[in-house]
């Protein structure tokens, strides 16, 4: 049986019979459950090269890393690939990844287009002024962003609110009483750090506090770089009482240089970490349990997956942007200030 025959059958158009098979959201439960039974009593299966070579499709998404992984690779990358990979999976999708060279994104992404060898692009670490945005929107060729730009030309993205997590976690500790917070974010210039310093100095403003310069701590995310920042920050005056990690894993060196300075997180330093929900580093599980403001980057990568599928069928770009709440969970590592 072959889809136009499942479709008269069922009373359906081709079109809903094929997002039912593969998972499109805007296609009912009933209707999914319906086709998906009618499908297996008959015996359909989709052929996807044929369904590809109708379609114009080589089967494939493309998405740049860096040749140097320090930059990007790393268990956030892991972890949205990870939920890329669980929802191309569902179309027999598979994904194209380019290292990146001496830093010429652009030149990969028209290299990758002109080669015709993926049918639409992941763009990942947007800056506020980002070229390589310019560049795919007038080139006409799909793509979704992973993250926001200043850019205006039409295109799909999907970020967090990096801004409100920030000042909803400096909010925190100023309500506690710390009037001394340091930050540790990523590096300057890319959009969600940027906004990012924006909530926390929005936090700080709206209480019409002070805010001391050399608190505002930009680099890479890693371990070390948490460690040796914390040190750093643990020896000014007046010091820190409370810090706000990007990551976990700058949270880990933060947690650690507080105790070798003899401190215990959550008394005499608090600290929070923007947590992405890595399955391998469960904020619950520390001593002491962290607070975080919590996001999944692996559902950001299957909900990039699912928009990237839709502008394929045809979907309006402009009608795919997103931004997500992020939630703040409160444990022991925030505390009051201890006297």
């Amino acid at each position: 049986m072959n889809l136009k025959e499942l479709a008269e059958r069922l009373g359906l158009s081709q079109t809903t019979v094929s997002r039912a098979l593969n998972g499109y959201p805007e296609v009912s439960e009933a209707t999914r459950e319906r086709v998906t039974r009618a499908a297996l009593q008959h015996g359909y299966t989709a052929n996807a090269n044929a369904r590809r070579l109708a379609m114009g499709r080589v089967g494939a998404i493309g998405i740049i890393i860096p040749a140097d992984s320090s930059q990007r690779f790393g268990p956030h990358t892991a972890e949205f690939l990870a939920g890329l990979a669980e929802r191309l999976s569902a179309h027999e999708i598979d994904f194209l990844i380019s290292p990146l060279i001496n830093n010429d994104e652009i030149s990969v992404y028209k290299r990758l287009i002109s080669s015709k060898r993926v049918d639409a692009i992941i763009v990942s670490h947007p800056a506020l002024v980002d070229e390589r945005i310019t560049m795919l929107a007038k080139a006409g060729f799909p793509f979704v962003l992973h993250g926001r730009t200043e850019a205006d030309v039409p295109h799909s993205w999907l970020d967090i609110d990096n801004q409100g997590a920030f000042y909803q976690a400096a909010s925190h500790l100023l309500d506690l009483g710390h009037r001394h917070i340091a930050m540790i974010d990523g590096l300057k210039g890319f959009t969600f750090s940027e906004h990012r310093e924006l909530g926390y100095r929005q936090a700080h403003l709206e209480r019409g506090l002070p805010i001391d310069e050399r608190l505002i701590i930009h680099d890479r995310f890693s371990d070390d770089i948490g460690f040796a920042e914390t040190l750093r920050l643990l020896s000014c005056e007046p010091q820190p009482t409370g810090i706000i990690a990007g990551s976990m894993m700058t949270a880990l060196g933060v947690s650690r240089a507080i105790r070798a300075k003899g401190y215990q997180v959550g008394k005499q330093v608090s600290l929070i970490a923007h947590d992405d929900v890595f399955p391998y580093l469960n904020a619950s599980n520390m001593v002491p349990s962290m607070t975080t403001t919590r996001s999944s980057i692996r559902a950001a990568g299957t909900r990039i997956a699912e928009m990237l599928m839709l502008q394929l069928d045809g979907a309006a770009v402009t009608a795919m942007q997103e931004v997500w709440p992020v939630e703040l969970i409160l444990r022991q590592s925030s505390g009051p200030p201890v006297r």
